[in-house]
């Protein structure tokens, strides 16, 4: 069964889905300096606003962006939801917990709503309100892997024969203090800006947004005559079993996840045509990264991070990284990757925005936990 993408709504420090693709074209960056708590030192960030968004806001704004893109009528009561976040409403957690402990004589009274509308699974569920879905509704997590993790699933419910529809992807508002401090104390946080897979990179820039998208059985987008961005021709997933943050030496783990996702794609590695990176640019993530994808793919392949233009969404970041695929391979267009500018491996890097003929892209994604994630795309 052919599972195709009918539409896509995506936010990132770039705009939504056209001004982010144009944007990123362009090799413009959405990372300037802030500085949104005062208690924290400014640092490099890809914020959409001037303060940091709202969860909720930005998941409902996607998903309405999709549904339109798509051209699908609402309610849609038969359309399932697959909505991941890593971090969910840590920022509104933060904000109770300084209540909660803020010098008084007493702890606040908090209504119930206060709290319940910060349960991990409440994206999901502000997705299901939005489109009036009595549909499954599922809200995985897999650190930076979640948005590729989400994307599978909603592939494995319609190919399965579940459903006929489903909106999967990942939003992330992950600009919080302990995030920014957590990060720091890891001496993962860049200070000058994203670098992938440059010889001076510093580490990863935190950016908001996320994309979801709207796949179908390809009979039912031909019933309704739909238009599509690409197919979804399969899916790799793993884990490495081996630390909290730092990726297995070696890569098997992650390279059984993408062997896995050409082996169901039918697809040999040459016939990729092009690979969006997890591409972090922190030294491990590039490193591991890099050696994966000289041990199963030719030089020749063109590779991008475009994380260097909208930051690191954590686990929005493979929701944002699949949609970009899709875009390529629509437009027939290679985006660069932003920030590059002396390689430290030896990769086909993709400097500039180029023209080239796409048939197949892959994206990866990798997350703390050594989780790791593949999907391959195609062209209809």
């Amino acid at each position: 069964m052919n599972i195709v993408v009918t539409g896509i709504g995506l936010i990132s420090a770039l705009g939504s889905l056209e001004p982010t693709w144009k944007n990123l074209l362009k090799g413009h960056s959405g990372i300037t300096l802030h500085q949104p708590f005062p208690e924290l030192a400014p640092k490099p960030l890809a914020l959409i606003g001037q303060y940091p968004a709202r969860l909720e806001n930005l998941t409902a704004q996607i998903i309405q962006d999709a549904i339109a893109d798509a051209k699908l009528a609402l309610p849609l009561p038969d359309c399932a939801i697959v909505i991941g976040s890593s971090r969910g409403h840590q920022s509104a957690w933060e904000k109770l917990a300084r209540l909660f402990y803020a010098p008084c004589s007493a702890p606040p009274a908090l209504p119930y709503s206060t709290w319940l509308d910060t349960l991990p699974h409440t994206a999901a569920v502000t997705a299901a309100h939005l489109i009036g879905t009595q549909a499954a509704v599922r809200s995985p997590m897999a650190a930076c892997a979640t948005g590729l993790w989400a994307i599978a699933q909603g592939y494995d419910l319609i190919q399965s024969g579940e459903y006929d529809q489903v909106i999967a992807g990942a939003v992330e508002a992950p600009i919080t203090p302990l995030t920014l401090t957590g990060f720091a104390q890891m001496g993962a946080l860049a200070q000058t800006g994203a670098f992938p897979f440059d010889r001076d990179r510093e580490g990863l820039v935190l950016g908001e947004g996320g994309a979801v998208l709207v796949l179908e059985s390809e009979a039912s987008a031909r019933q309704r005559n739909a238009q599509v961005y690409g197919r979804i021709v399969g899916v790799g997933l793993t884990a490495d079993s081996y630390h909290i943050s730092t990726p297995e030496p070696g890569s098997q783990a992650a390279i059984t996840a993408v062997t896995h996702c050409l082996q169901r794609s039918n697809l040999t590695p040459q016939e990729i045509h092009f690979i969006h990176a997890h591409g972090t640019a922190t030294r491990l993530n590039d490193q591991n990264e890099a050696q994966l994808i000289q041990t199963l793919f030719s030089p020749n392949v063109p590779v991008s991070s475009t994380k260097g233009a909208t930051g690191h969404a954590i686990g929005g970041s493979g929701a944002l990284g699949v949609a970009l695929c899709l875009m390529a391979l629509q437009q027939q267009q290679l985006p660069p990757t932003v920030g590059l500018t002396q390689p430290d491996f030896d990769l086909n890097f993709v400097r500039q925005t180029q023209p080239a003929h796409l048939q197949n892209a892959l994206c990866l994604g990798f997350g703390f936990g050594g989780q790791n994630a593949a999907i391959a795309l195609a062209t209809l």
